[in-house]
């Protein structure tokens, strides 16, 4: 797939609509305004795609339970679940988008955001090495622009191969 145009990032409205509301709480509640493409649900973690990726196929992984700590929120087995889907979502990215890494990180702040999540940011071949790492991520290049019905099909190609992987 061709790379969609990237649109500039809307910092204002990003921050208003944050720090309105937990919008993990509020997908997982099915309020319309938080609404995402979600590849994955159980009673564990919720996989869904960023509404404003950063590369095609940027994913987000979170607790279904608000916690706000990538580790002190959790006891060691619920950790190792959510990590299980962490890389069923990575396996999956990586048999359908073609990438030449995979960055897996979790961002987020008690200010904004405060729902821990993990991002999968594949990075696509070809970007010149400058422009990788957090370059590649930063909202200053704003964000693709991507059509609805492209990212309902690769949610549905990715929902199928996670579904896969976990059995």
């Amino acid at each position: 797939m061709t790379e969609p145009p990237r649109v500039p990032f809307n910092r204002d409205a990003y921050q208003q609509l944050i720090r309105r509301a937990c919008f993990i709480c509020e997908l997982l509640a099915d309020n319309p305004d938080y609404r995402h493409h979600v590849i994955h649900r159980d009673d564990h973690a919720i996989a869904f795609l960023n509404k404003t990726p950063s590369h095609w196929g940027h994913v987000l992984v979170a607790p279904v339970t608000h916690r706000e700590h990538a580790v002190d929120d959790f006891a060691l087995d619920d950790y190792l679940a959510l990590q299980r889907v962490i890389h069923a979502a990575g396996q999956a990215l990586t048999a359908t988008v073609t990438i030449e890494r995979l960055y897996v990180l979790s961002l987020g702040s008690q200010q904004g955001n405060r729902h821990v999540h993990w991002h999968l940011a594949p990075l696509p071949r070809g970007v010149p090495y400058d422009d990788q790492q957090l370059t590649a991520l930063s909202f200053d290049r704003g964000y693709l622009d991507v059509p609805d019905h492209d990212m309902a099909a690769l949610a549905d190609a990715l929902r199928r191969r996670v579904a896969q992987i976990l059995g």
